[in-house]
């Protein structure tokens, strides 16, 4: 029995980055031909991306590109480095540390326009 290994949760973590890769990519060809319709309704498209929930995906893409190219980096130094199989598992501790790392900065760029509500300072009125 498969015990749960940094090798099964790297691969599991590369299919799954895979396709929500190439679900974004669907997604984005039916986005834009929306330019085909006329400016109107590639306007009325592109105000989804305002929503939360869709930065929210937004950050999850990127999250996914960075984890899917670390971890194939990860793969190809595996397959060409004498020693890449020894050091498997720390380099897969390097490919998720450094999407973690790399992509914090970026769900915060992409979250912080939708979250102006914990921004916002209350209008105070003193009563004099």
């Amino acid at each position: 029995m498969y015990k749960g290994q940094s090798g099964m949760w790297s691969w599991l973590l590369h299919r799954i980055s895979g396709l929500g890769l190439l679900l974004f990519l669907l997604i984005h060809i039916a986005d834009v031909s929306m330019i085909s319709f006329g400016p109107q309704v590639y306007n009325q498209s592109v105000l989804l991306f305002d929503y939360w929930i869709v930065r929210l995906l937004s950050v999850a893409l990127v999250t996914a590109v960075l984890f899917h190219s670390f971890n194939g980096i990860r793969i190809i130094m595996i397959d060409f480095w004498r020693k890449g199989a020894r050091y498997q598992r720390v380099l897969f501790g390097i490919a998720l540390a450094l999407t973690i790392v790399i992509a914090l900065p970026f769900a915060y760029i992409i979250m912080v326009p939708s979250l102006h509500w914990l921004t916002a300072m209350p209008h105070i009125t003193a009563n004099r």
